[in-house]
């Protein structure tokens, strides 16, 4: 059973990332499965530290992102989250290709979600696990 109550395919969701943060740092959703959102974000000049490495606030961008957007489409039409904290444990270093996040659902409650994202290496290697608390708002009408 799906867990989203406002369908998009990444083609939708990566139209809307011209001029922000996804396209700045080229982040790219690649899947909307039943119970998780994959994207990918590159490691290069855009995203690396002075060292050389993925920037450790790169992984934060990616993982909110990715746990918002997801957050976004687990609500309903006439909601939107934003987020409320967020943390990151940063677990390897990262210095060329792709880096892959995945988020997935901790909770889904009326006023609160909470969201896993595990960031990996091409090689499958987990760089940094984080975990996003968003709240549910109501839109105005």
């Amino acid at each position: 059973m799906s867990i989203w109550k406002t369908p998009a395919t990444p083609a939708q969701i990566n139209q809307g990332a011209h001029g922000n943060m996804m396209d700045h740092l080229g982040i790219a959703v690649t899947e909307v499965g039943d119970g998780h959102l994959s994207g990918t974000m590159p490691v290069d000049h855009r995203t690396i530290q002075p060292m050389g490495i993925l920037h450790g606030g790169a992984s934060v961008v990616l993982a909110e992102t990715l746990g918002s957007i997801a957050g976004s489409l687990a609500c309903n039409p006439e909601e939107y989250v934003v987020g409320l904290e967020i943390n990151a444990n940063h677990i390897k270093a990262a210095r060329n290709g792709l880096v892959t996040g995945v988020a997935k659902p901790i909770h889904i409650g009326g006023r609160t979600q909470v969201w896993e994202i595990r960031i990996t290496n091409a090689g499958n290697e987990l760089v940094c696990l984080s975990r996003i608390t968003l709240a549910v708002i109501q839109k105005k009408k």
